[in-house]
């Protein structure tokens, strides 16, 4: 069963369960998840008090004086699972996720990783030996009150991509779960670490746990990129979200739906520990294994897009915004050159009204750094002549063409109009450039006056 039979088999699964739930009249679930929304503020508690006070709010009521209750049969709860289960799927490489061959992950070397990361970490690695991965916790805010009951992990091994889950059955086992991982995580001699939001979430949550169990945590020493900062520079404009799962269904082309909310997860997980009934926690294994594999397929179209803007020939499959996203990004790591010849492949190509305006002022700036004043204001004077309504942020365009006229081309009259405009538009955009004009006019006329006099003098 490939990869795509073997995840519409568990979403075809869980969908015939949710099908299955009762109509009309809040569920156990509902009245559980409230109950559970309302102690998980209480940040002064541990993991432990508020499960218990979970099971106290959500337990049988109590019999009033004189009532009798009928105490239903006790159900039969299935069989304790062992402390925590390892799960593992393995993916051949010439399968597709979304329009990403799991293959391709495999062509993306150093260089291009050195760009992402915003670093120089990975000279000398590629992703065959870096370590994809995202945890599933019982509480978001982090803190040593959280837990992972949950480490998903992707990496390559022998010929397949391989997603092993770590799950923790009984949160009272974690520091055998803990040890296990150190042994996994030294028998496979990772060289990197690929995450989404991890730098700040997954690895200090997950290097916390090894510490407290006084574990050494090897991943702490390794280059790490965390793919949401590059994923942001390089779509953030041009979609509506950079959430992992909207980015692999918009960028991936995954088909991806938004399976589980990311706050309903830890509910769900405290809701199996009482009643183990596992088809709580299928839907959670799914989702953490779609959030593996949208990570390994968004790095791999984020590195192929930046390789395919170097090309000659304009690729079919980049638009210009696509070309502004890696523009940004070379920007960030100051190759001016590369951003420059980047940029004006956007300005050429399709860009919404926003971006259009965006691309050419950081055009207009890199010409200005240059020297190459005629350029830079053939892009000023077009975004102030195209006869559309102006935002603040092409004020700035007036300034630049007034501090031009004044200091470049030494013509106060052409200085003054622009400084004029500027301040007509920047009254009901921006006090900040209104103050700007307001002083820049007032010295320029007196500047106009002096130079007048001087001329009558002659």
């Amino acid at each position: 069963m490939d990869i795509k039979d073997k995840l519409a088999l568990l979403d075809k699964q869980r969908a015939v369960r949710r099908r299955g739930a009762a109509p009309g009249r809040p569920s156990r679930g509902d009245k559980v998840a409230d109950a559970w929304e309302k102690i998980d503020r209480e940040e002064s508690l541990t993991v432990k008090e508020k499960l218990e006070r979970l099971i106290t709010l959500t337990g049988p009521r109590p019999a009033r004086s004189g009532e009798s209750v009928e105490r239903p049969e006790p159900e039969a709860l299935p069989p304790a699972p062992e402390p925590f289960q390892v799960i593992e799927n393995s993916y051949d490489l010439n399968v597709r996720y979304g329009r990403t061959l799991l293959s391709q992950g495999l062509e993306i070397g150093g260089e291009v990783l050195n760009l992402l990361g915003r670093c120089e970490d990975f000279d000398g690695l590629d992703l065959s030996t870096a370590l994809f991965i995202d945890l599933e916790t019982t509480g978001l805010s982090g803190g040593t009150g959280t837990v992972p009951f949950l480490v998903g992990m992707g990496f390559y091994h022998r010929g397949r991509f391989r997603v092993v889950q770590y799950f923790l059955h009984d949160i009272g086992a974690e520091e055998e779960m803990v040890e296990d991982l150190g042994r996994f995580f030294e028998a496979y001699g990772f060289r990197s670490v690929v995450s989404y939001n991890g730098r700040a979430f997954d690895l200090p949550l997950l290097e916390t746990r090894f510490v407290l169990k006084r574990r050494p945590f090897r991943l702490s020493d390794l280059p790490h990129l965390d793919f949401l900062f590059p994923a942001r520079l390089l779509w953030k404009h041009k979609h509506e979200s950079c959430r992992l799962c909207h980015l692999a269904r918009e960028v991936v082309q995954t088909g991806r739906s938004e399976d589980i909310p990311s706050a309903e997860i830890p509910l769900r997980y405290f809701t199996y520990l009482r009643s183990r009934d596992f088809s709580l926690i299928e839907p959670i294994l799914y989702h953490n294994q779609e959030d593996i594999l949208s990570l390994l397929a968004l790095v791999v179209s984020g590195a192929r897009l930046v390789q395919k803007s170097a090309a000659e020939e304009w690729p079919e499959d980049i638009d210009g915004m696509d070309y502004y996203g890696v523009g940004r990004m070379y920007e960030r790591v100051k190759r001016s050159q590369e951003s420059l010849r980047v940029f004006r492949r956007a300005v050429d190509g399709r860009l919404s009204a926003d971006v259009a305006v965006r691309a050419r002022l950081k055009l207009s700036q890199h010409f200005k750094r240059q020297g190459q004043y005629g350029e830079a204001v053939s892009l000023w004077q077009e975004l102030v002549s195209g006869g559309r309504t102006i935002s603040s942020r092409e004020l700035s365009c007036y300034r630049e063409l007034a501090v031009h006229y004044e200091h470049h081309e030494k013509n106060l009259e052409e200085a003054i109009r622009f400084a004029e405009e500027g301040l007509a538009l920047s009254r009901s955009l921006s006090p900040s450039f209104h103050e700007d004009f307001t002083r820049r006019l007032k010295r320029l006329r007196a500047k106009a006056k002096g130079a007048g006099r001087k001329e009558k003098k002659r």
